[in-house]
């Protein structure tokens, strides 16, 4: 941990798994702003982070530094009861004054205006981050600006009322600059049209079991959490708005039912889709549901999961020598990033600090830590509205996602050839591993490779998903892409299952309309020769040969990367099965001993389990996976 965060003392009493208390959250705070502030611009209005620029350019991004560090500040001295021993706010009132006077200036201090989102949108972003930071910090910094400086802020603000946001989550924020302005008496018909069409897009993005696609498409991703819930919810609260809270905090108390298994035993959140150097705001829904009351976890396993999350990434180099969260996940890792990542955008991990929102004497603070949901008992559990898959396993903490359905493709876009995005078109993802970059060999990854060229795997179309006691099952099929040559190739297609059980994940893939000479290929975890992980893929059905491919580009874990890869022939319609396994654990049994037996016909394939003489059955004409028993017979998830 670095040592400018200058925590006090770990507190393993209170605290048994991670040592933090809420005195270690505020200390955690001020020393992230501490750092940040060494880069401010004379008046306070920009903070310059050091670093390369994001595709918005130099100013948005110093208006980001600005925004994002100022909510850790609000949520800081707002649970703190308007205590603000460092002067934070008086540091953002001059910058609020200083940004917004002559904003769209090319000069030292002010902000640049707020745009379409197809025109350096980035400050309609960073707009609700002042809108949200001003609302907490309402009687210490908004009221005791003159009348002047209030109209100018306003007038700034509502340039996100009045622009195009990006076709996703970006809604939320006029929503939540809208709710500032209603609370502070200066609303009218644009900011009920902001709020209403927000509204309306969140029901309609709404998939169930408290999962939100973020946009018309299919992309489910940490977006969920630190976005999806979190404005809405966090607006309901703040306005004691009990008809809206009742709404909102069912679906964020089903979403953490699911949601809260995707944080290891060590801490890390699921290392999964875009925006991951956001880090430990994975943990604001966890908070947000204590705050509120709308959570399936006890406190003390909320605090686990957020206070693990934190101390994950700040024991882990997350913060450079200057005290600077970096771009990246446990360092710097630029494959992390995305093309609008610039220096500040890490500080989105204040979302995080909403846990200091529940005063001192909140159960959330003052109840004794409890194990995290994932290091109870071992856990399969199918989320079909996502099409997810998740698996986790006591003895090595690790969690496991299976990916059946969330993608990054827009309603839009149609099978052109594009590399696939690695955040979100691999097979599966971990607590402990990250994927391989796009120009590398890609981990769990199922191609078929016609000509020497290997597909991708774009639009995810779900087939099901289901669960029993101790295991479960998703499924998906999609249309192979290449990115050279004919994108696609007139009638292939790849139907793929996984079956999770214990440690073990069993991959089938049915593979139809495959042209003469084509091959198939299926790549296993990517781990690093300095981890203590165990990656294995021992072949079932249709495969011919086996090797471990390179990735030398690494992954977020590891600065080098090597992976386990099966081949074989594919024409026509073909069949494949294979075991994988990723595990910390010392010296597991041989995976080729976990699965005694195999059979198949052209659209079944049946596999005899090792542990209890059990029979797993996936049937593709129509799709069924079931486990058949050896006494007294057939059970369905």
């Amino acid at each position: 941990m670095n040592d400018s965060l200058r925590l006090p003392p770990y507190d393993n009493d209170l605290s048994p798994h991670t040592g933090l208390t809420r005195a270690h959250w505020e200390a955690a705070a001020d020393g992230l702003l501490h750092a940040a502030w060494q880069w401010a611009t004379p008046q306070g209005a920009l903070l310059d982070l050091p670093g390369r620029p994001s595709a918005s350019g130099v100013r948005s991004d110093g208006l980001e530094g600005y925004a994002r560090t100022f909510l850790a500040a609000a949520f800081r001295v707002a649970g703190a009861d308007g205590k603000d021993p460092h002067g934070w706010l008086d540091r953002y009132a001059q910058g609020l004054v200083a940004g917004t006077r002559t904003p769209g200036r090319d000069d030292a201090e002010s902000w640049p205006l707020i745009l379409d989102h197809t025109v350096f949108g980035q400050p309609m972003v960073e707009s609700a981050s002042v809108a949200l930071g001003l609302r907490l910090t309402r009687p210490w910094l908004w009221d005791r600006l003159d009348s002047g400086a209030q109209d100018r802020a306003e007038e700034w603000l509502r340039g996100s009322l009045r622009h195009t946001p990006a076709p996703n989550n970006w809604y939320l924020f006029p929503y939540t600059v809208a709710g500032f302005l209603e609370s502070v008496g200066r609303g009218d018909a644009e900011t009920v049209r902001a709020q209403e069409r927000a509204l309306d897009l969140m029901e309609s993005w709404y998939r169930g079991q408290g999962w939100y696609a973020d946009g018309d498409g299919r992309a489910f991703d940490h977006y969920n959490g630190w976005a999806l819930h979190l404005y809405p919810m966090l607006h309901a609260h703040l306005a004691a708005d009990s008809a809206l809270s009742d709404h909102f905090g069912a679906r964020l108390r089903e979403h953490l039912e699911s949601f809260s298994l995707l944080f290891g035993g060590d801490g890390a959140p699921i290392h999964f889709g875009r925006s991951l150097t956001y880090r430990f705001a994975a943990s604001s829904a966890v908070s947000l549901g204590a705050l509120t009351g709308h959570t399936p976890l006890t406190p003390g396993a909320s605090r686990r999961v957020a206070s693990g999350t934190l101390r994950h990434f700040l024991d882990r180099g997350a913060t450079g020598e200057d005290g600077l969260l970096s771009l990246g996940w446990h360092g710097p890792h630029d494959a992390t990033l995305q093309p609008y990542s610039g220096p500040a955008s890490p500080y989105w991990a204040s979302k995080a600090f909403v846990s200091l929102l529940a005063p001192a004497d909140h159960p959330f603070w003052t109840a004794t830590e409890e194990a995290a949901p994932s290091e109870g008992p071992d856990t399969v559990l199918s989320v079909p509205a996502p099409g997810l898959l998740i698996q986790s396993t006591r003895e090595d903490g690790i969690v496991r996602l299976h990916n059946h359905g969330s993608d990054h493709v827009r309603p839009h876009e149609g099978e052109f050839a594009h590399q696939s995005d690695p955040h979100y078109g691999r097979q599966a993802y971990s607590t402990r591993t990250g994927p391989t970059s796009a120009v590398n060999a890609a981990d769990n990854h199922f191609a078929v490779a016609i000509t020497g060229v290997r597909s991708t795997r774009r639009r995810i179309h779900p087939l099901g998903a289901g669960h029993g006691d101790g295991w479960g099952w998703a499924a998906s099929w999609h249309t192979p892409v290449f990115p050279k040559g004919p994108p696609t190739e007139p009638g292939l297609r790849v139907e793929s299952v996984t079956i999770a059980r214990g440690r073990h994940e069993v991959r089938v893939h049915r593979v139809t309309g495959a042209p003469p000479g084509a091959r198939a290929e299926q790549t296993g975890w990517a781990t690093g020769p300095e981890e203590d992980l165990l990656s294995a893929l021992h072949p079932l059905h249709g495969w011919s040969g086996q090797d471990e491919i390179r990735a030398p580009e690494g992954t977020a874990f590891t600065r080098w990367a090597l992976l386990p890869r099966l081949t074989g022939e594919a024409e026509g319609t073909a069949l494949y099965a294979s075991l994988a396994t990723l595990t910390a654990a010392g010296s597991p049994a041989p995976l080729a001993e976990a699965v005694t037996a195999v059979s198949t016909t052209p659209d079944t394939i049946e596999l005899r389990w090792a542990d209890d003489d059990s029979t797993t059955r996936v049937t593709f004409e129509p799709l069924t996976v079931e486990l058949l028993l050896s006494e007294p017979g057939p059970a369905r998830p």
